[in-house]
């Protein structure tokens, strides 16, 4: 990398901000990769990301007032990981994952004690439906109620009068606002009826945003099939 960034006229004009959109896309072709189950593309875009990190870490390594390179990330995350593991590195004990996510959480919480809200370090970037069911889990913990829909409207049955996600605190089943029937008749309502959809998701344990890439792929099929079938 340390060569390519010297020796490359293309590679010397880009600095972090320019990088994004690769770093976007190479993500997101990661995930595809892992979701298709294959094996081949795995190894090469994991290849990818990396090098979208040791490029960030040799830009860093440049910067005049506040220098750092790829050994110092390391350092950081061998760190992270050694305070955030005690009954791997230390003598706390955890026998079950529940107990291995009090360890983290607490270690995670020790680390960012200045953070004033559950909403600090909840980046806005994040796809639409993975922040939705990321901020109903903050929501969940400072007891906000969500707003539930009918089960007339597609949301299923068991969601009706509960706010799916919420079901930690009892409170959450004593405020629910129901929407007007029927599908939703503005943006906004229709808002309100996928932020339900998400909250059902995560009720369940599913990733609302996996559920809907999964769907896309199908229909990405559906598509291509079109084209290529015969002509009536």
């Amino acid at each position: 990398m340390r060569a390519v960034r010297d020796r490359c006229v293309w590679t010397q004009q880009i600095d972090h901000r320019a990088l994004v959109p690769y770093l976007v896309e190479e993500s997101a072709e990661l995930i595809d990769a892992v979701e298709e189950d294959d094996r081949d593309e795995l190894r090469e875009e994991l290849g990818d990301l990396l090098w979208q990190v040791l490029f960030h870490a040799e830009i860093a390594s440049r910067d005049e007032a506040d220098p750092f390179d790829i050994d110092d990330v390391a350092r950081g995350l061998t760190d992270k990981m050694v305070r955030r593991h005690p009954h791997v590195f230390g003598d706390a004990v955890a026998t079950t994952p529940e107990e291995v996510l009090v360890h983290w959480n607490a270690a995670k919480a020790a680390e960012k004690s200045s953070r004033t809200s559950v909403l600090d370090g909840v980046s806005e970037r994040m796809p639409s439906l993975a922040l939705a069911q990321k901020l109903l889990s903050k929501a969940a913990q400072v007891g906000v109620i969500v707003p539930a829909r009918s089960s007339s409207q597609g949301i299923p049955a068991e969601t009706e009068g509960e706010v799916p996600g919420l079901d930690a605190d009892p409170r959450s089943r004593q405020d629910v606002r129901p929407m007007s029937e029927g599908a939703p008749a503005t943006e906004a309502e229709l808002g309100d009826a996928l932020l339900v959809l998400v909250a059902a998701a995560r009720a369940k344990g599913w990733d609302a945003e996996r559920a809907l890439r999964e769907r896309l792929r199908a229909l990405q099929a559906e598509i291509r099939g079109a084209e290529t079938a015969p002509g009536d």
